[in-house]
């Protein structure tokens, strides 16, 4: 039989697993890392913007949604224009070929995840609120800044990362 310790230890690396298999899962199947599809998501629920507020609608970097607008203009999913009010600013708008990749993309894993937590009573949300909490601060982590999304690896680097917190840790599939 575990300690708790040790269940508690599990139960942490089970959460960065299925962290790890669904951003594979974006990378292997969409060609897309999970914050790739949140920005590009944005881009569509917002209409034409500047980076600047995409960065923020997505709770990313500056740089780091710099990097991924990049990427997703290098491969035609958004497009940049002058800005009409400014020419020396751009808007960012989503392309043809982005919305109907975003058709046969699956939701973000937080996404599900806060479906998954609006059903249970407010007392149980504050509770795990709670817990995490104490567990970020137990791994003195409760000083990271973290943006509100579920993955894992370079979030400005579309190849498979590893886990940061388990490197060696072998894919089974």
């Amino acid at each position: 039989m575990l300690s708790h310790e040790d269940q508690i230890v599990a139960a942490i690396r089970q959460i960065i697993r299925a962290v790890d298999l669904h951003s594979r899962h974006l990378v292997n199947g969409h060609g897309m890392t999970g914050p790739q599809l949140a920005v590009l998501q944005e881009a569509s629920r917002l209409g034409p913007t500047s980076p600047t507020s995409l960065a923020k609608a997505v709770h990313l970097s500056q740089a780091t949604v710099t990097g991924i607008l990049q990427r997703l203009e290098r491969r035609s999913l958004v497009q940049r224009q002058p800005s009409p009010d400014d020419r020396r600013s751009v808007l960012i708008s989503i392309t043809p070929q982005g919305a109907e990749l975003l058709k046969s993309s699956p939701s973000l894993l937080q996404d599900r995840f806060r479906d998954a937590l609006s059903s249970l009573r407010e007392w149980e949300r504050l509770q795990i609120l709670a817990t995490l909490q104490r567990v970020g601060e137990l791994m003195d982590a409760d000083d990271i800044d973290a943006a509100p999304h579920l993955i894992s690896g370079d979030f400005s680097d579309p190849i498979e990362q590893p886990s940061a917190f388990f490197p060696d840790e072998a894919d089974p599939a």
